[in-house]
């Protein structure tokens, strides 16, 4: 990895010293956030704290979407910590692969509970060199990050009325939440197709939900509203495993994002050589951290896979995350993000992405650019 002290020789190392784990409770703005079958209140976040012996410190965040959403679940995020952390004591924070070997020796899978411990290194690693993550992930290749909004599933008569209430807000690509029943689904489709202005997004996410042949009823019911009203519709994770899915993409032209099912390079290059997909879904915790999806993001652009990158959830340090890599992803490979932080009543930290209108911007600092406000984290569930 380049760096400018190179030119100046070898960086003076720096060690991680103690590991802290801090447990947050984020409360949704409008009362619920449900998808497929499933609907929640709040989200349970982790955040870790590494300090290093040079009085650096690092943050990272890890939110699993509830505990039935992938293979993953908040106490098991800060139960595999707690497991590693006390092994990763006098290790170099700066040195990224050699960190990730030293987590994958430790704890086999389970990336969503080392994805927060990588962040934390890179926000070290920005902090030791004076940069913004971004510009160690690539540099600025985008000056604000397009994102989209969703539209939590309820009666498809509300879902259409938020379309405009988003769209105020700046929105123009929406996330529509789907994957229940498909008599209702189609339903759903229609009236918000019926609110939206000519092309504009709507990202169908049935988030595994529907049946393969349900799903293959639903995108031959919904396919004419493209064309009917000038909008630009995807279908997103129709069914839960690949082959349901490639099945549907081979019944629909519709173009296809693939999202819980892409959770390795390996399928990636799976669904590459099976023109399984148009698009991919990358979740930074999914992968491992911002290394792993770093990889993943750049094995997409040599193949021409367009993403839409962000996270499984979380507050203003996961969203920090994503907007940086984001913003040192080519515009024209990149196709939306999503601005978490936004949906809560509750801030972690500050010094998140800056909202403006349907866009974000990461913050130019060092690192992530973000201070978690400690009032609210309170104290930590575990320390080194």
């Amino acid at each position: 990895m380049f760096l400018p002290s190179q030119f100046f020789g070898a960086p003076t190392p720096v060690k991680i010293s103690r590991i802290s784990v801090y447990q947050a409770d984020l409360p949704m703005k409008e009362g619920s956030y449900s998808w497929s079958t499933q609907s929640f209140s709040g989200f349970d976040s982790t955040v870790v704290a590494i300090e290093t012996d040079e009085g650096i410190t690092g943050y990272g965040e890890t939110c699993p979407l509830g505990p039935s959403y992938l293979a993953a679940y908040p106490e098991g995020a800060r139960t595999g910590i707690a497991t590693i952390a006390p092994d990763l004591i006098g290790e170099d924070p700066t040195q990224l692969d050699r960190i990730n070997d030293r987590l994958d020796l430790l704890l086999k899978g389970h990336p969503y509970v080392k994805s927060a411990i990588d962040m934390a290194c890179w926000d070290i690693l920005g902090k030791v060199t004076g940069l913004p993550v971004y510009a160690l992930l690539g540099g600025k290749r985008q000056e604000a990050v397009t994102l989209f909004k969703v539209i939590s599933r309820t009666d498809p008569d509300v879902m259409a009325a938020r379309v405009a209430e988003y769209r105020e807000m700046g929105f123009r690509q929406f996330q529509m939440k789907v994957g229940e029943d498909p008599t209702t689904d189609i339903e759903r489709f229609r009236k918000v197709a019926a609110a939206m202005e000519p092309g504009e997004v709507m990202d169908a996410d049935a988030n595994t939900g529907w049946r393969q042949h349900d799903a293959i009823r639903v995108v031959d019911a919904v396919r004419p509203l493209a064309a009917e009203h000038d909008i630009r519709l995807y279908i997103e994770q129709p069914c839960l495993t690949y082959e349901e899915c490639l099945t549907v993409r081979q019944h629909t032209d519709l173009p296809m994002i693939l999202d819980e099912c892409m959770e390795s390079l390996p399928v990636l290059l799976r669904g590459y050589h099976d023109r399984a997909m148009d698009l991919i879904n990358l979740k930074i915790n999914r992968m491992g951290g911002l290394t792993r999806a770093r990889q993943v993001r750049d094995l997409c652009i040599s193949l021409g896979i367009v993403m839409t990158i962000e996270d499984s959830w979380g507050g203003e340090i996961a969203t920090s995350a994503i907007a940086h890599l984001a913003q040192a992803t080519p515009e024209s490979f990149h196709f939306q993000s999503s601005a978490f932080h936004e949906y809560h009543t509750v801030a972690i930290a500050e010094g998140g992405p800056v909202v403006t209108g349907g866009t974000m911007c990461a913050s130019d600092a060092p690192g992530l650019g973000v201070e978690p406000i400690m009032d609210v984290l309170g104290a930590p569930v575990y320390t080194t």
